[in-house]
């Protein structure tokens, strides 16, 4: 009696699983691509994800900031200065504890933010175009759940270098 190999299914053997390796290259490329196609403000990749963390998650102590991106104090200050002067972000002093100096997304920022997220979901959609439906299908699926397995882990690689 023959014995299914793993992974066989009910029309037969299915294909080996991807190499990890070819995963890994083409997530780079993906993200490469969609953040390359955000032009709006002009800004570094590290002023974009700031800006993006700030939008999303509100003020945030230079410190805790720092850690967040995983970047020194002193860079993540002359980052916050440079997008202080781009009109982009204010320091505010925190109402709890007035010595402390809390970064703000402006308008201006939030502005920035939604139109840099509108060029990368075109970015993408130009892409899932050039798919199959079911290629379009699979995609979603492993991005949203790749998504959630992010947001449900206990601690996440920004968390593990500070």
């Amino acid at each position: 009696m023959d014995v299914p190999k793993e992974g066989a299914g009910p029309s037969g053997p299915t294909r080996d699983a991807p190499d990890p390796d070819d995963l890994i290259i083409a997530v780079e490329q993906m993200v490469r691509y969609v953040r390359q196609s955000a032009r709006t403000g002009g800004l570094s990749t590290a002023a974009s994800s700031t800006l993006a963390r700030l939008s999303r998650e509100g003020p945030q102590r230079l410190t805790g900031l720092a850690r967040a991106e995983g970047v020194s104090q002193p860079n993540m200050t002359q980052l916050v200065t440079r997008l202080e002067r781009a009109g982009l972000v204010r320091r505010t002093a925190d109402a709890s504890d007035g010595r402390v100096v809390l970064v703000a997304v402006t308008p201006t920022g939030l502005d920035v933010v939604a139109a840099r997220r509108a060029e990368r979901a075109h970015a993408l959609r130009q892409l899932m175009e050039d798919m199959t439906g079911p290629e379009q299908a699979a995609t979603s699926t492993a991005l949203l759940a790749l998504a959630r397995v992010i947001r449900n882990r206990p601690s996440t690689p920004e968390e593990d270098r500070a």
